[in-house]
């Protein structure tokens, strides 16, 4: 599959298209003025579209979990007419623990799909053809979390301890933080398999567990202390942060067919769709509440509190992006793949065995929709940005 879309991507590069000037700055490597280049050009599909649209173009997003806040800018793109006004008609497609996003892009199950980076990675590597056309998390959202009273205030004290995770991918920067401190992942800690909750933390089953900022660490939060009849509060717990201990990796960005790139309708339509996508995010950052209720309205069973609070955390993982959203920072990019290279799994693999090719990525499509969008009159650093002040009740209700 990777020979047949290099040799594609190849025959492409001669094309007056906005395709051919994807090549160009795949990884980030072209120079500021042929990337401005491909951005104006590839802004026109985009921002054309609405006028020339007799028939929607349909579209099939992959999700890699439920209807959550998580994926608030889709839902909102499609909501607030944002894909319909550049002429696509978007089916979204829910996630679940069997279903691996980047696998059905690439076997064409969908048109496009969002994965965290080293799991899309890992698939690139086996042969998926897939590219990275917008980085829309500038950050982790993984964490670790352990009672106060546990003494683990680092990865080195994990040491000897009843460690959660979740396993399918989830767990690389926990194993990234073990290796950094030093310990053996297979020996110096008790993996403990985790459910999607924080049950067996609660209960100290383990001694920590992995949570995602926007999700699980809610959880304990909304959980009521039998000693005290009220809620736990942040202070109850330690908290160790891979963003911090140097071991994070690139998470949710749309991914791409390669192969598919090569054909001047399709990058038409990723440019359309990453715009449209990249605006819905916008609209999520500065209508947190807005959105939270556009997730509910869409079928998540999350509580209300708990759905602002994980639309406010995604939003911090989100802005400011410095250098427009959706545009990969290459410091990150290259600690994703580095972090990725060196952490092996418990048969002793490695998530990666080589850095990717500069096909892995492109900025071109993300660097031309913020072109676009600023041109609207839209802020797409988010450089002023403030999350909102959420109350969690019991139970995230």
């Amino acid at each position: 599959m990777r020979d047949i879309a290099r040799n594609k991507w190849v025959q492409f590069a001669g094309l007056a298209t906005v395709g051919a000037l994807a090549l160009s700055a795949c990884g980030g490597s072209s120079s500021s003025s042929s990337a401005s280049t491909a951005a104006a050009s590839a802004a026109a599909p985009a921002s054309s579209a609405a006028a020339a649209c007799t028939t929607p173009t349909p579209v099939k997003l992959q999700l890699q979990w439920f209807v959550q806040a998580q994926f608030g800018g889709y839902y909102a793109a499609k909501d607030m007419g944002y894909y319909k006004d550049a002429c696509l008609d978007v089916t979204i497609l829910e996630g679940g623990v069997d279903i691996v996003p980047q696998t059905v892009l690439a076997q064409g199950g969908a048109d496009f799909a969002i994965s965290w980076v080293p799991k899309a990675l890992s698939s690139r590597e086996q042969g998926a053809g897939i590219v990275d056309v917008a980085q829309v998390y500038q950050r982790s959202g993984t964490r670790q979390v352990a009672w106060a009273d546990s003494g683990i205030k680092t990865s080195a004290d994990l040491k000897g301890k009843k460690v959660g995770n979740w396993g399918f991918g989830n767990e690389y920067e926990l194993f990234a933080g073990i290796s950094k401190a030093g310990l053996d992942a297979t020996s110096d800690v008790e993996l403990v398999q985790q459910q999607f909750d924080m049950k067996a933390l609660l209960s100290r089953e383990i001694d920590a567990a992995q949570a995602m900022t926007y999700n699980e660490y809610a959880q304990l939060l909304e959980a009521k202390n039998p000693k005290t009849g009220k809620l736990y509060t942040a202070a109850d717990f330690t908290i160790l942060d891979w963003n911090t201990e140097g071991t994070a990796m690139y998470q949710d960005a749309i991914w791409a067919s390669q192969e598919r790139l090569a054909d001047a309708a399709y990058q038409a339509t990723t440019q359309a769709f990453v715009q449209a996508s990249l605006k819905g995010w916008i609209y999520c950052r500065d209508n947190a509440q807005g959105c939270a209720d556009i997730i509910t309205q869409n079928g998540s069973k999350l509580g209300a509190s708990h759905q602002l609070w994980m639309m406010n955390e995604v939003n911090k993982l989100i802005w400011p992006s410095p250098m427009g959203v959706g545009v990969v920072d290459p410091a990150l990019w290259d600690q994703t793949v580095a972090v990725a290279m060196g952490t092996k799994n418990l048969d002793g693999v490695a998530i990666i065995s080589a850095a990717p090719d500069a096909e892995a990525y492109t900025d071109t499509y993300a660097k031309a929709a913020d072109a676009a969008l600023e041109a609207e009159g839209l802020n797409v650093t988010g450089d002023a940005f403030v999350p909102v002040e959420v109350v969690l009740n019991e139970g995230g209700n």
